[in-house]
């Protein structure tokens, strides 16, 4: 059986700075064609602010599976899975619209509500966690608020969008801040505490074995795909990309790079660390994940690109003749305020320039070494973390 008649399975990654996807052939294991699309965080003038409209997502992602399609049989695909950004809050009303832009990971406009929840909460909630971007809403635009009936997570909304179906994993779930870990659940206190009606806004919750659905009429009309495709549960980004790299057992860790910096690995017991440095995920198995993150990654790379007005390759190969240190400038990369350690309102720091050291290789490089140990610097903290058994 050739590429063109095996079995396809697509895979698309909604994340913050664009869509990508993948055809995979099953039987060949390999993927056999790829997609992407770019796109940007909204400008805005408010400190802490980073939205995007989910219909954004939804052209990136259409558009990286159609690149995607092109080389392929397309009759041939069977399901997809998408992987999303985590923590956004996407509020849709009692009509399947979305009421405003959707506040990202990287939003810290929040940073009030954090520390009210956590002192609420006995446990630190970091901004970047959906629970304090609802809160949010309902205390500066309570009409808004008053509309909402769904709460989504970017990749429910693009489930919602392939299959006309609300619901919700564990993986993406525990990290808004208003999941039980353990017991792998909502947590309806915490959720009373914000509102007495948020619990019954929040989707059902499925497990890792079922099916969300499969596609709208609509949906499989646009990528040219039969109406039997299934969708996958999906997960969040960091849950995905674990299964991706094959962080399956204990013992296997991963470090991402990307927009944040993460560094995370399965466990068989939940792991909460009340400090909030370590996220309490659930991963996308029915296993748990916790997780490492910085805020700023790749985030503090661009920055410095784009001002030189410089391609990847070109910026790369100046900064590879740099020396390690980068002749002593020192880049604190809190550009967009900092999850872990928990600075909100932290900026960005470049220490140690001499004349003739505001080249783009060296800035670059500093910019590099600063998003690397900034993550290091985190693991090497050694949060207070508690095991559960149940």
């Amino acid at each position: 059986m050739s590429a063109l008649t095996s079995p396809l399975f697509l895979g698309l990654d909604v994340g913050t700075q664009g869509c990508k996807a993948i055809v995979y052939n099953a039987k060949e294991n390999k993927v056999v064609s790829r997609g992407s699309y770019s796109y940007e965080i909204l400008k805005s003038d408010v400190p802490g602010r980073a939205e995007q409209h989910p219909s954004l997502w939804i052209e990136g992602g259409v558009a990286a599976l159609n690149e995607a399609l092109k080389t392929v049989d397309r009759k041939s695909v069977k399901a997809l899975s998408i992987s999303g950004q985590q923590h956004g809050f996407v509020p849709v009303d009692k009509s399947g619209q979305v009421i405003r832009n959707a506040k990202l990971w990287c939003d810290v406009e929040s940073a009030k509500e954090a520390e009210d929840l956590s002192k609420q909460w006995d446990w630190t909630l970091v901004p970047g966690f959906t629970a304090s971007k609802i809160l949010w809403l309902k205390n500066n635009e309570p009409e808004n608020f008053s509309k909402l009936a769904k709460v989504l997570l970017p990749h429910d909304y693009f489930n919602y969008y392939l299959t006309g179906r609300y619901c919700m994993e564990a993986g993406d779930a525990s990290g808004t801040g208003l999941f039980d870990t353990a017991k792998r659940t909502y947590d309806s206190q915490r959720l009373g505490s914000i509102d007495s009606s948020l619990e019954d806004k929040f989707p059902q919750l499925i497990g890792p074995n079922e099916v969300v659905g499969t596609l709208r009429a609509e949906v499989a009309q646009e990528l040219g795909l039969a109406g039997d495709v299934q969708v996958a549960p999906g997960s969040g980004d960091n849950q995905m990309s674990a299964l991706g790299a094959g962080a399956v057992h204990e013992g296997t860790w991963v470090m991402s790079l990307g927009t944040s910096g993460t560094l995370f690995g399965l466990s068989t017991k939940p792991v909460l660390d009340p400090s909030g440095a370590v996220s309490p995920f659930c991963d996308a198995t029915g296993s748990w994940l916790p997780l490492l993150c910085t805020m700023n990654c790749t985030t503090v790379t661009e920055e410095v690109r784009k001002s030189f007005g410089l391609d990847h390759e070109t910026i790369t190969a100046l900064a590879e003749k740099e020396p390690a240190g980068s002749h002593g400038v020192n880049f604190l990369p809190y550009i967009t305020g900092e999850r872990t350690p928990n600075w909100p309102h932290s900026s960005g720091v470049i220490t140690g320039l001499r004349p003739g050291n505001m080249r783009p290789g060296l800035l670059y490089r500093a910019a590099m070494e600063g998003a690397t140990f900034s993550l290091l610097a985190v693991r090497v903290g050694e949060p207070d973390v508690t095991h559960q058994t149940s």
